[in-house]
Order: structure tokens, then sequence, then C-alpha cells
């Protein structure tokens, strides 16, 4: 009669939004990975139906959207073919943030290249119901894709960061110094004073922090791409839902005005059905031939 209650749903639940890895979590609680890592899998899905649900009709002003990278199995330049036809790989999160609420909006698990920059912005456009001012950094991708999703019924700007020559041997992941800022309009009339991907960019720092898998030069990362999304929807939840801001003293679904109260992981993890205990069958007794 093996199963997880509630209570220690929760206390796997907590130790996952904290930025634990899967065997530390074991190590902690003393559950298996591989119990833990079906909880998460569940989390995931149940956490990314309560978005698709509930994060809708958003009355923002202006939204900020990045990319971060992380991979599954092993870096893009790292994989062999068969494992690439596995899922192996780079994985890129694109995430849209309300600057006002700091609200994720929409989020989406994929690559880089263009049609996945069409899907998020539709996504993002099918979530919000006023016309909005959109501010990405300098990707490409992201021109075609915002102006299929709004048409003419956005303000919308590009911010260029301008980095200068790398002269140190040892910032090996990490860019030049920042020297300046470009700014291109390319749809209707965005207000230059909010021209900025500070609070998005922000948010890729907690990302990284609050997501073991996101960490680098660790072996945390993550060895299935359904696994990878698990955590990447598990976080969004929480952190719009459970995590009050500091800035605004309330969590952002409070502030979008999408929820009443801060949630605890106990209502987060209320999400998923009642545990039924399975009972083993009769014994049946070897007959030899």
């Amino acid at each position: 009669m093996n199963y997880l209650n509630n209570a220690e749903r929760a206390r796997i639940v907590s130790c996952l939004v904290e930025g634990n890895s899967i065997n530390a979590i074991s190590r902690m609680l003393g559950f298996s990975t591989n119990t833990i890592t079906k909880l998460l899998v569940q989390m995931g899905e149940a956490c990314r139906a309560y978005h698709d649900e509930h994060v809708t009709g958003v009355k923002s002003k202006r939204v900020q959207c990045d990319e971060i990278w992380s991979f599954v199995g092993a870096k893009m330049a790292n994989a062999t073919e068969e494992q690439v036809a596995n899922g192996w790989g780079d994985a890129w999160t694109w995430t849209a943030l309300d600057a006002d609420s700091r609200l994720v909006i929409s989020y989406l698990v994929g690559q880089r290249g263009a049609a996945w920059a069409k899907v998020f912005m539709e996504d993002v456009a099918s979530r919000v119901c006023t016309r909005i001012q959109i501010t990405t950094d300098g990707h490409r991708a992201y021109a075609e894709a915002v102006e299929g999703a709004f048409g003419m019924d956005v303000d919308y700007a590009k911010l260029i960061e301008l980095y200068g020559p790398d002269s140190s041997l040892d910032r090996r992941y990490s860019t030049g110094e920042c020297i300046g800022t470009q700014t291109a309009v390319l749809a209707g009339s965005p207000g230059p004073n909010h021209i900025s991907t500070s609070y998005v960019e922000r948010l890729n720092l907690t990302t990284r922090m609050q997501i073991r898998r996101f960490t680098r030069l660790t072996n945390g990362f993550s060895k299935k791409w359904e696994n990878h999304e698990a955590a990447v929807a598990l976080h969004f939840l929480h952190y719009n839902f459970c995590r009050i801001h500091k800035t605004l003293r309330v969590t952002p679904a409070m502030e979008a005005g999408l929820s009443g109260h801060v949630w605890t992981v106990d209502e987060l993890v209320a999400l998923l059905p009642e545990p039924v205990a399975k009972k083993r069958g009769s014994y049946k007794p070897r007959i030899s031939n």
C-alpha cells in the first residue's frame, strides 16, 4: 500500500520549487528518486493545465519577452544525432512577463527558431485582452511572430544591447561589458521610457536560482524533455500564485487580479487528484513446470 499523501507531496514540492535537485530531495526526505520524478511530472501536467485555463483575459499594458537557455541530456554541440533524435540538446524557455504585475503571462519550452517564436507570440496574444506594448531583445524571430500574432494592434520595440570586446580570458560563461543599447520601433508608438527588458531578465535569474536544472556547471540538468517541461510549469505557477514579490508585497497573480490570496504549497498540491492507495493483489504461489 505505497503512495504519497498530500502532506508528503507538499514536502517534496516545497523542495522542488526552492531549487533542490532530485537526488538532494531523496537524501533529505527519504523518498526514492523515481517517486519524486513521477510526482514532478504529475505536478507539471496539473500546473500547465491550470495556467492554460486561468491565466487568460489579462489586462496588461507593457509586456517584456525573452528566452533563457538550458539543455536536456547534453548540450547540442556535444550530442550525437541519435541523442538529438531522442530529445537531447539545447532547450530554450520563452517567457512573456507583465512589467507592472510581474505576472508570467506565457511560457514555452522549445527551440529558438521562427516557428517556436510564432507559437509563443500567438499564445501571448490569446491571453491578453488589451492593447499592449511589447519589448523584446534583438532576436530576429520576434519581428515576424509579433506581426503575425497581433497585426497592427500592438506597440512593439526592440532593445538591442551592445557589448564591448571581452579582454578577460577567465570570462568563459559570461558576455563582455555592456557599453550601450539601441532601440528600434517596429510597430505602433511604444513609450520610449518603457522600452526595457530589465524585469524579464531578472525573471531569468530567478528561474536559474529556483530550478536546479538551469544551474550551470552541475550534473543537475534534465535527462528527459518531459521532466524539464514539468519543472518549468511547476516553477512558473508557483512564481505566479505562491511567491510574494518583494517589491509588490503580493503575488503576481494577486496584482494582476487573477487571485485573491497567496497560495500555499498545499493549495498547489491540491491541483492533483486525491491519492488513492493501491492494494497488492492476492499472493499466488509459483507453479513450477
